[in-house]
């Protein structure tokens, strides 16, 4: 199963050497069409896709998560409505109109799949990576999800419950990982710069300090 998130509008997806799957084939199909009657620029859609990726989100989530860890008043409303504590910091719109927030611990750990198809809070999150969207993500996630974290780097104590939910066109989930020890000090801005996109979906944990600062930098760990 591919982790590969990136985007490349107009450049093939990394699928491992294989072939794209169809629905993907049909898309590339039709926007190939669209571009060529002139009813898409795909300068536009080079402009949406980044909106969404590096605008939109995930860095909104991040956001989101710093000020509930720095906040407890603002944890308290994002555990009880996720979805009007989101709106009051102003990130809203379509695929976030029902937001739930679940919050790791050390006893819990929450895992957010789409077995169905790939809703997704795009308001909070950006464009859903490529293996959110996949099949053997969105089965193996329900079924084996402790192997589907271990596949992430992800290693969690036996004794620890993973919870998974499946999103669905109603419901979009964001989940709110454990604040990294040590961090006590840092502003809610250097807080942001540790909540990845992948901790927001439970498949990944937020980055210890020093992490963050090799991978701003482009050190290696």
């Amino acid at each position: 199963m591919t982790h590969d998130a990136s985007h490349q509008h107009g450049h093939s997806h990394d699928h491992e050497g294989s072939e794209l799957p169809e629905m993907d084939l049909r898309v590339r199909a039709l926007e190939s069409l669209l571009i060529e009657k002139g009813y898409v620029d795909p300068r536009a859609l080079d402009v949406l896709i980044d909106t969404y990726e590096h605008k939109v989100g995930p860095r909104n989530g991040a956001r989101v998560v710093a000020k509930a860890w720095c906040d407890p008043a603002f944890r308290r409303r994002l555990l009880d409505d996720a979805t009007a504590a989101i709106a009051s910091l102003g990130f809203t719109g379509r695929q976030g109109e029902h937001m739930v927030a679940l919050e790791n611990t050390k006893v819990v750990h929450n895992m957010v799949v789409c077995t169905l198809c790939s809703c997704y809070p795009w308001p909070v999150l950006g464009l859903p990576p490529i293996w959110y969207k996949s099949a053997p993500y969105r089965s193996r996630a329900v079924i084996d999800p402790r192997g589907v974290l271990g596949e992430f780097g992800v290693t969690l104590p036996e004794n620890t419950e993973i919870r998974v939910w499946d999103s669905t066109a109603e419901v979009r989930y964001l989940v709110l990982p454990m604040r990294p020890p040590g961090t006590d000090a840092l502003s809610e801005d250097e807080l942001a710069d540790l909540v990845t996109r992948d901790s927001m979906i439970g498949t990944g944990l937020a980055l210890a300090p020093h992490t963050a600062k090799q991978s701003a930098s482009g050190g290696q760990p």
